[in-house]
């Protein structure tokens, strides 16, 4: 059998512990014995060196971390947007058409409906549909694409009950 892929983020992720070791240890050193006087030239002590050492280490893992989440997510976005292309392509041309067919005749009934509505409501209904009809005309490909899912489902599993 094959090895498993093993990308970057899982080998730089595999040297972590390595990498953390060594700041364990100077962590874990004491810190040398404070002088009576303090320090009049503003050079930091020994104890200030292994904190100022950890804080540059943390903040270079934070980018680390940072940066690998980013990636991540720009690697998750393509495979999201591949997987929709590939529904696309695969779903067949008749269940496309049906599926426009059936969001025109949506939109159709939605319109005598609001007509009605309209007809009937009161003025504060009114408003509030009006601005439930605009963000709906502003998200017609996610509407759209939503009822060609749902009509593909229900083509199968009516032919999966026809079985």
């Amino acid at each position: 059998m094959s090895q498993p892929f093993q990308d970057d983020e899982s080998a730089q992720t595999d040297r972590l512990p390595e990498q953390v070791e060594p700041t364990h240890d100077d962590l874990g050193r004491p810190a040398e014995a404070p002088t009576t006087e303090a320090p009049t030239t503003g050079a930091p002590t020994a104890g200030g060196d292994a904190e100022e050492r950890a804080g540059e280490k943390a903040a270079a893992w934070k980018e680390q971390a940072v940066g690998t989440a980013a990636h991540l997510a720009d690697r998750l976005r393509e495979k999201a947007g591949r997987a929709a292309e590939l529904a696309r392509d695969r779903t067949p041309d008749p269940v496309l058409d049906k599926a426009g067919r059936a969001a025109a005749q949506v939109r159709d009934t939605a319109a005598q409906a609001g007509q009605l509505a309209a007809e009937r409501a009161p003025d504060r209904l009114r408003e509030q549909a009006a601005t439930a009809a605009a963000a709906a005309r502003a998200n017609r490909a996610p509407l759209l694409a939503g009822a060609a899912v749902l009509v593909a489902a229900l083509f199968l599993l009516r032919s999966r009950g026809h079985k």
